[in-house]
């Protein structure tokens, strides 16, 4: 069977057919010899393929090719056995031998009484097509073994999948779990453990770069891991991968550190499956988005390709639906639902859809999922799951840090939040809180004061003896990522992809133009909401995780990106955010007294910041604008000892943008507001400002709900003053930095950009937070940067930007839906105001944080909503997701022991053939039935 020839695709996409030429009209009758002798017989010997021909005309010579067909597959030689088989005397024999072992060919081993060195000639996999992977110049040199491993491992199993047993019959590679989610299991045999085959291949270990990883990078599908010493060679292997350059030794104690690492980044621990009971020669570590071994069973639905003989079940009680599980899960098996129960499941919790399998139905490709790394990366199902997370731009696990503070387990908590938020201290005092708008306790009472229970936990972030300086993830097993990033714009979108870049092993270089970080949130947010102490502490965090800050630098004039590429740098994220201002077009606008609100916001806290006098502020202050920083404006000027600030805004006081929330603290610092007026003219006396002249607005919006104002002219007001602030929008300042670049820009000078990765029309230039979307809220511009902080990690390394990567897809549950059934009746609790401190000092933080006891009242009120659940079908048992638990909800079961019957490759068909009588008797039965 060939689908989508004539580069046999099987369905999913041809890469690497490039390297692949047609096939010659008079191809090398040795090397066609070699590929029939070689050719897994289920693909069929009869078919001369162009990936394997051209792969083995480029390994071996003629007289090679020749002296390889004379041995059989998987059969050891000797050296004299081989010189007997072969009519090849033993002194010219034995280099041919050692070289084509070289090359990937040919393995050897000492396997047998006398221990003397003996040749095998391997099937193609696992053997020969990764051999020939496992050495980068050998694939640079020979792109073609790419593709030859690519489809080696994907084509002769088309039509066998469906026929394969639990246990994998003597067919490729098998799942061990993580040995920590088994070693109290008392049903588990021995080689179900990894320290199993550490014993048994006691002080024969090499650390080898994994082919896998290498033949999708070499065709442009890597997923920006390192290839380097993920697979763990043993016994006879180890020796073998050394000699030949494709490894090094290593001790048990670093084997076991490479799993622990393996584990850390999500990576499935695989056995080699072809050689019978009790015997292996490596133990793999596989990213899903990469492993053609996991693929066995990805793509075509076939589980039983790969998974151990355990079960993943969740404990629903004990779920918080932080997701965690369900991020690492390789095989999407675990998804987020609800626990709450639905009406329309008759008062129950929903029932969930299982994958359909093999087991007693037709399969073919209509049942495969070539698309699985991202299907497998969906994470909620259809049904939704818990508001809170789904509402927020970051995903923060809501649930899952109210759990953990409501045990007292605040540093757990913190970590638990920075795994999306590097900001949280920031994010307690200034969020727009879209969690707390969505949140199902809404419906009940008010919803769970979730950001002040953050603001509470994050209070270990400001002190240096408790912050949570998180641990490095990277996926590679020697040393920190040497290529070098830099990150224009020390704003929240750039802090966030500093610290992913941090946690992943890089050692980013932040340049800001300013002489402190945090963009607007230190030059336009004012101290009385986020203090500077606060941004300083999140940016030393970050700092300690690795990386460099260079204030005081505007890249376009002060060093260009053009200088910075010779330098050595290789990608670029530019997050200058909009440092500008939007005058109105009105006459008058340009006489004195007459600013725009990001200078007036940021002259203040210049002044504040450098213990200098704050610029004087007019006795009768106008402010133009009805968003959050029209807001923030108003009270500055107010709290500067203004003796009258209005504030007149386009919008009816229903539909402002500022929230009712910062609307009532404006009022309270004696802000007057008037909704439904825009400036017609600044009121100008001798040069300076006296007063702006408004006319009604009639209409904001225009039927498609786009920005539209109409006004009646005749119906004015004059509304006097000595300083006028236009917050009516902002713009981007790119000064000299694109210079030279092929970025373009769009709506709004915005730059141009691929949405979900980032990056522009120069491929080392990608953009986030307000300079990619226009003004919008920091946590907006900290989900961005966590994204691109993926994306460049993946670009500097060669490999797709796409593919594989969690698609952030949370759909919300139907909270009417819902049956919330009993529940405490516990009030929302409040902060505390501290007025004596506002009268004291106005530009000091005077909402304090919530007591310990407030915060256990607080957490208590959460519903519990969402829920992990497992589909068992799709579970391949490598307990990843027990690793990632903090709630101990998830654990394995040994409900399949079948699985860890190991067959070996000789005896495959046998078992292939008694499986699929028994399957083939169930779907007669089901056809009856």
């Amino acid at each position: 069977m060939i689908i989508n020839g004539p580069g046999i695709s099987y369905t999913e996409p041809d890469i690497g057919s490039e390297f692949v030429p047609e096939l010659p009209e008079n191809p090398r009758p040795s090397i066609v010899a070699l590929c029939k002798h070689c050719t897994n017989c289920i693909l069929g010997k009869d078919k001369l393929l162009p990936y394997e021909y051209w792969s083995f005309a480029e390994a071996a010579t003629d007289e090679q090719a020749d002296m390889l067909v004379k041995l059989k597959v998987r059969v050891p030689y000797t050296l004299e056995a081989a010189a007997k088989a072969t009519g090849i005397a033993a002194d010219a024999l034995e280099p041919m031998l050692d070289e084509l072992s070289y090359v990937g060919l040919l393995e050897y081993n000492w396997e047998n009484p006398q221990h003397e060195k003996q040749w095998v000639l391997p099937m193609l996999v696992p053997g020969s097509a990764e051999f020939l992977n496992m050495r980068w110049s050998q694939l640079e040199e020979h792109p073609v073994f790419a593709k030859f491993f690519e489809q080696a491992s994907k084509g002769p199993l088309s039509r066998a999948t469906p026929l394969v047993p639990p246990g994998g019959a003597g067919i490729g590679m098998h799942v061990i779990p993580v040995e920590r989610a088994i070693e109290h299991e008392n049903q588990s045999i021995s080689i179900e453990h990894i320290k199993h085959w550490l014993d048994k291949y006691d002080g024969k270990y090499a650390a080898s770069a994994c082919s896998c990883r290498m033949s999708r990078q070499r065709m442009g599908e890597g997923c920006g891991d390192d290839f380097n010493d993920w697979c763990i060679a043993v016994g006879d292997m180890a020796d073998y991968v050394v000699e030949t350059n494709r490894g090094r030794y290593i001790t048990r104690e670093e084997a076991l550190e490479i799993f622990q690492r393996a584990e850390d980044n999500g990576f499935v621990h695989q056995i080699t499956n072809i050689d019978g009971e009790n015997k292996i020669f490596a133990i793999c570590n596989c990213n899903v988005n990469v492993c053609y071994a996991l693929r066995t069973s990805q793509l075509f639905n076939t589980p039983n390709l790969s998974r151990s003989a355990y079960v993943a079940h969740v404990d629903a009680k004990s779920c918080v639906a932080c997701g965690r599980c369900v991020e690492v899960c390789p095989a999407g098996a675990a998804k987020l639902g609800q626990k709450l129960c639905s009406k329309k499941a008759g008062g129950k919790v929903p029932e969930y859809p299982r994958q359909e399998l093999p087991d007693t139905v037709k399969w073919g490709p209509e049942k495969w999922s070539p698309n699985y790394r991202n299907d497998n990366r969906i994470e909620t199902h259809e049904g939704g799951t818990a508001p809170c997370k789904t509402a927020c731009p970051a995903h923060i696990a809501v649930q899952g840090y109210l759990k953990l503070a409501s045990q007292g387990r605040y540093q757990e908590a913190l970590a638990l939040i920075k795994r999306e938020n590097p900001l949280p201290a920031v994010c307690g005092r200034i969020c727009n809180r879209r969690c707390e708008d969505a949140c199902t306790r809404g419906r009940v009472d008010e919803a769970i004061a979730i950001d002040e229970v953050k603001k509470f936990i994050a209070q270990l972030d400001l002190d240096a003896s408790t912050r949570y300086i998180p641990p490095q993830v990277r996926p590679k097993v020697e040393g920190d990522f040497t290529e070098k990033v830099a990150i224009i714009g020390a704003g929240p979108a750039g802090l966030s992809c500093a610290f992913y870049l941090a946690e992943r092993g890089y050692k980013p270089v932040v340049f800001e133009r300013s002489a402190r970080p945090g963009g607007m949130l230190t030059y336009g947010i004012p101290a009385y909401k986020l203090g500077k102490d606060v941004i300083q502490a999140e940016v030393d965090v970050i700092e300690a995780m690795g990386a460099e800050f260079r204030y005081g630098v505007e890249v376009g004039r002060d060093v260009t990106l053009a200088q910075l590429r010779e330098q050595g740098f290789k990608a670029f994220y530019v997050a200058i955010g909009c440092q500008g201002g939007r005058l109105a077009g009105v006459p008058g606008e340009g006489a004195e007294g007459v600013s725009v609100a990001v200078d007036f916001l940021r002259g203040v806290a210049e002044a504040q910041l450098a213990g200098t006098e704050v610029p004087a502020v007019g006795r009768r202050v106008v402010v133009v604008g009805g968003g959050n920083v029209a807001i923030d404006v108003a009270r500055t000027a107010a709290r500067l000892g203004a003796a009258s600030v209005d504030m007149l805004c386009l919008e009816a006081r229903d539909i402002m943008p500022a929230s009712n929330e910062e609307v009532a603290e404006a009022e309270s610092d004696g802000v007057r507001l008037s909704c439904g007026w825009g400036p017609a003219e600044v009121l100008v006396r001798d040069g300076h400002a006296a007063g702006v002249r408004f006319k009604r607005c009639t209409r904001v919006f225009d039927e498609d709900g786009r920005f539209s104002p109409e006004y009646d002219e005749a119906d004015t007001i004059d509304v006097e003053a000595d300083q006028v602030v236009f917050s009516i929008g902002q713009s981007i300042e790119w000064g000299g930095l694109l210079e030279g670049s092929a970025v373009e820009l769009g709506r709004g000078n915005g730059a141009v950009a691929d949405p979900k990765t980032y990056q522009t029309a120069e491929p080392d230039i990608f953009v986030g937070g307000d300079v990619y979307t226009g003004p919008k809220f920091a946590i907006d511009a900290i989900a961005a940067g966590h994204e691109a902080a993926v994306s460049i990690h993946r670009f500097v390394q060669g490999g797709t930007l796409t593919i594989g990567r969690n698609q952030r897809s949370y759909r919300e549950l139907d909270k009417a839906d819902a049956e919330l059934g009993s529940y405490d009746t516990a009030s929302r609790q409040q902060p505390e105001i501290d007025h004596e401190v506002e009268k004291r000092a106005p530009f000091s933080e005077y909402v304090r944080t919530l007591t310990e006891e407030q915060v256990r009242a607080e957490t208590a009120r959460c519903l519990g909503c969402g829920a992990s659940i497992v589909d068992p079908n799709k579970c391949i048992g490598c307990g990843l997701c027990t690793t990632k638990c903090a709630f101990d909800a998830i654990h394995l079961r040994r409900e399949r022991p079948e699985c860890s019957v190991m067959v070996k490759s000789e005896n495959k068909v046998p078992a292939l053939l008694k499986y699929a009588a028994k399957r083939q008797a169930k779907i007669m039965f089901g056809r009856k039935r």
